[in-house]
């Protein structure tokens, strides 16, 4: 009966030298448009067509803020495992990981470098590191950054991005909320401005603390921002809740935000904001130093 069965070749597979490779092109969730990648990091991960705003790196914040080069502080600082916390898996097991996922000790940078000629410090949460968890190294590092702007007299950024508080340190996390505000309070006393910028998301004890305390704060659009999540809200007020409550535009209409800024435009607003705020003698230094240089 084979006689008469025609045989088929199985299809081979393509020539390897002409596969697209993968990772070149993302699709953007909110509207569906396929964007190639170097034009997405060209527009700062902003899609291009929606205006949606895709989740930066750290060091991709910095990137986008500093004119070029800065300098990074306490980067050797890591947690110990205080409490020897155990869920699912270890703690330390998941700091180990995050480290090789990331390449960083813990969740944020702290620099210092000059944005459009001010010299200024930058916090940068990275929300890849067990969600930009606030433990007891962020705390550290947040609150020596502060101190670092008091004894420079530096204008300070904190850019938040953060799932709150980390429940694998107990109490010794919420005690960071603390700590940083009473730096927060320092650096006000001091009257150098603190600009806080809210990302995609910012929740937890870090919006009930740091990221809401800035002199000046601003929100990229559509941002979630909140303290509790909304179930938890739903069910402990027993009401439904408005149509795009704790996004960064309701929270601007309700007066807990300054101002939502594009990212592409960030910069350039940060820059505004810090020529009305800064000592004049932070923002003279750029130009004082290019004139040194032979």
């Amino acid at each position: 009966m084979a006689w008469f069965k025609k045989q088929r070749k199985p299809i081979e597979p393509p020539d390897k030298q002409s596969r697209v490779p993968e990772g070149l092109w993302v699709k953007c969730p909110s509207c569906g448009q396929v964007i190639y990648n170097k034009d997405l990091a060209a527009s700062l991960s902003v899609c291009t067509k929606c205006a949606h705003h895709f989740r930066l790196s750290a060091a991709e914040r910095l990137r986008a803020l500093y004119d070029g080069e800065w300098q990074e502080y306490d980067h050797g600082l890591t947690s110990t495992d205080p409490l020897k916390f155990t869920d699912t898996k270890p703690y330390h097991a998941r700091l180990d990981a995050s480290i090789a996922a990331t390449g960083l000790n813990d969740a944020v940078i702290t620099a210092s470098g000059w944005i459009n000629g001010i010299e200024t410090v930058v916090a940068a949460m990275e929300y890849s590191f067990i969600g930009g968890s606030m433990g007891v190294v962020v705390g550290e590092k947040i609150t020596r950054a502060i101190e670092r702007a008091i004894a420079g007299r530096l204008p300070l950024v904190i850019v938040s991005c953060s799932g709150g508080a980390r429940m694998m340190e107990g109490a010794l996390s919420l005690m960071q909320m603390a700590k940083i505000s009473a730096g927060l309070a320092r650096l006000d006393r001091a009257r150098l401005p603190y600009i806080s910028v809210l990302t995609d998301p910012t929740t937890g004890g870090v919006t009930a603390s740091f990221a809401m305390l800035g002199d000046v704060n601003i929100a990229e659009p559509k941002a979630l921002i909140g303290f509790a999540g909304p179930r938890v809200i739903e069910q402990t007020i027993r009401q439904t809740l408005p149509e795009g409550f704790q996004r960064s535009e309701f929270l601007l209409d309700h007066g807990m935000l300054d101002a939502i800024v594009d990212r592409r435009e960030m910069k350039d607003l940060i820059t505004r904001v810090l020529r009305f705020g800064v000592p004049a003698r932070a923002a003279d230094r750029e130009p004082a130093r290019q004139a040194a240089k032979p």
